[in-house]
């Protein structure tokens, strides 16, 4: 998602500029930290404004999620373009995916709204939809793969179900800051359950 203004006509902050600040935010301090009037300081504005954007705060975090997978969506096209071996698209995406470090923003947000989906359905339904943008891309670029003879036949979306189910559960480790959970190791291991589950022709 481009960010179309930083000030809204009125001189305060756009909604881009106020879901920039609860990225940048979260990657400081953690959710924990993030209140309205903390938000509300660092942009120079009340946090009845920022609730007058967004309704509530769980739907401030709900939407810095989607802007955050926004970008991260554009990027995933720009891969799926680009002209390298579709061995080389997978092993990026895998890099995509994954957290960039401890307490990564993204998904410090994906957990805490995981943990309320089952009781919120307009939570669940975005979670489902920002599921299947990363399950139609890896997909497309598994099933490439087979056309162009580099991969092996099999079953494109079966083995992208799988291999997400991975990631997630290595990228949850890898932001929590478990012991042994650094993002090196976990994209190792991505990378080799890829090699495992995705045949070469």
């Amino acid at each position: 998602m481009a960010v179309r203004e930083r000030e809204g006509r009125s001189g305060r902050p756009s909604p881009e500029r106020i879901l920039e600040e609860v990225m940048t935010a979260v990657a400081e301090h953690g959710l924990a930290e993030l209140t309205m009037a903390s938000l509300g300081r660092r942009l120079g504005m009340s946090g009845g404004h920022i609730l007058y954007y967004f309704g509530s705060k769980d739907r401030i975090f709900l939407e810095a999620l989607r802007f955050s997978e926004g970008r991260l969506a554009e990027e995933r096209r720009a891969l799926l373009n680009r002209r390298v071996t579709a061995e080389r698209k997978l092993e990026q995406f895998l890099d995509l995916y994954l957290p960039r470090e401890a307490r990564d923003p993204r998904w410090m947000l994906w957990i805490e709204l995981w943990a309320r989906t089952p009781s919120d359905e307009e939570l669940r339904t975005a979670q489902d939809e920002l599921d299947a943008g990363w399950q139609e891309d890896l997909t497309a670029l598994l099933a490439r793969g087979v056309r162009q003879g580099r991969f092996a036949a099999h079953d494109c979306p079966a083995v992208a179900s799988q291999l997400l189910a991975l990631l997630d559960g290595l990228s949850t480790r890898v932001v929590l800051g478990l012991r042994g959970a650094e993002r090196a190791a976990a994209l190792d291991t991505a990378r080799a359950a890829a090699k495992s589950l995705v045949p070469r022709a």
